[in-house]
């Protein structure tokens, strides 16, 4: 089964090796017809401390590194 990648902001860089990515997806509502914005945010993994609040960034399913984490970064 192939891997789910997904584009977000970083909205945290505080942890060690750790960013939060918040990630958006709009769809249309079933009912209404109107365009919704929906975000959640993931905790993934950053080995070389890299990305900083604000980077733009794309997040791989991986095996859990940790009780939280089971994203990593791939590329900025």
């Amino acid at each position: 089964m192939p891997k789910r990648i997904l584009s977000g902001v970083v909205t945290s860089a505080a942890n060690a090796q750790t960013v939060t990515v918040s990630v958006e997806r709009r769809f249309t509502h079933p009912v209404l017809k109107k365009t919704i914005r929906k975000s959640k945010k993931y905790r993934a993994h950053d080995e070389a401390n890299s990305f900083k609040v604000g980077d733009t960034v794309r997040i791989q399913e991986c095996a859990p590194k940790s009780k939280t984490k089971r994203w990593e970064v791939i590329t900025a």
